[in-house]
């Protein structure tokens, strides 16, 4: 165990006056942030371990209270040490939603979740978040180019290709930015979310909140990059959210078209996005497990590239030219690589 480990053991054993506590690792992220579950007097809490160097565990803190207030079921903070990066939690268990989704319990869960997200959206709070303007969303995008395309393929795009692709990321900023503005979590998915007993779904991991496009969040909960459903699903479960959205004075959008449009296009940005971050939690951070994310995520901006939206051809031409053939080679050689390895 580490001395920063320790240290944290230390600090909540204090708090609850008890002379040790057992950690147990509950689980990591994407992040430099650590979670540790803890028993004491019959209740289990988490410990969030989130260095301050890297991570700003006061604004988990200060956004789980705001969502707590307006009805969301986000951790309680039972103590919490900012200088040196230590929360206590609400512990919600081990049952994430990409765990306990199947056919047979999906609209149910999904159903929750789109409640949830409906309370987020319409009451969730503006003031003091960022804002997901251009030059964010056009950060966002260059990870696709820097770290996906460059860092894990080794691609250097010829320049016809390179400025279709330019295109269709201006394409996709002007889409996010035509929409209503409305709390978004960032990370509103599978892996996020936790089955409750009470109040379901438990909502992790929103400290990244921003002001953004109303699609945002619903795209990234019906095409997760987790787990897939079958398009014709998804369509019914987004037209649902659609109503929902609208009868709630929360969307004066009344062509179902144009909302599709708009989660369509959000969606190509999130998951090129998305893509990015696996190729870097690769490559910089040493977690390959993301890699298996990849071809998921990349087939949700093929099959809305190729069936949709006539403006995406271009990317269209650039994936079935360059990406998929250079990622299918790539994941042959990296599977060749793992065989030789010595066990």
């Amino acid at each position: 165990m580490s001395e920063r480990t320790e240290h944290l053991g230390r600090w909540a054993a204090k708090i609850l006056g008890a002379r040790a506590l057992t950690l147990q690792p509950a689980s990591s992220d994407a992040s430099f942030r650590r979670y540790w579950r803890i028993l004491h007097d019959g209740t289990s809490r988490i410990l969030m371990d989130a260095p301050p160097e890297h991570e700003d565990c006061g604004r988990f803190a200060e956004l789980s209270r705001r969502f707590r207030a307006i009805g969301l079921n986000t951790p309680q903070i039972d103590a919490e040490d900012r200088a040196h990066g230590f929360l206590m939690l609400t512990d919600f268990g081990d049952r994430t939603y990409l765990s306990a989704l199947d056919e047979t319990t999906a609209d149910r869960l999904y159903g929750d979740a789109l409640g949830a997200l409906a309370i987020l959206q319409a009451r969730g709070p503006l003031d003091g978040l960022p804002c997901y303007d251009a030059p964010f969303l056009r950060r966002e995008l260059a990870l696709f180019r820097d770290w996906f395309l460059g860092g894990l393929l080794g691609l250097t795009l010829a320049p016809g290709h390179a400025t279709a692709l330019a295109r269709v990321e201006e394409l996709l900023i002007e889409a996010a930015l035509e929409q209503p503005r409305v709390c978004v979590h960032r990370d509103y998915h599978a892996r996020n979310l936790m089955l409750t007993e009470v109040g379901n779904p438990g909502i992790l991991d929103f400290q990244d909140a921003v002001v953004g496009p109303v699609t945002y969040d619903l795209v990234s909960l019906l095409r997760d990059c987790y787990v897939a459903w079958p398009p014709e699903r998804v369509l019914e479960w987004a037209l649902g959210y659609h109503r929902l959205a609208r009868d709630g004075g929360l969307l004066r959008e009344e062509d179902p078209a144009r909302f599709l449009r708009w989660l369509d296009l959000m969606g190509v940005q999130r998951h090129l996005k998305a893509c990015g971050i696996f190729a870097r939690l690769h490559l910089r951070d040493d977690k390959p497990h993301y890699l298996g994310d990849i071809p998921r995520t990349l087939d949700y901006v093929r099959q809305v590239a190729a069936q949709r939206h006539h403006e995406l051809g271009e990317l269209h031409c650039l994936l079935e030219e360059c990406v998929l053939p250079a990622f299918a080679a790539r994941t042959q050689v990296h599977a060749a690589d793992r065989a030789r390895a010595p066990a």
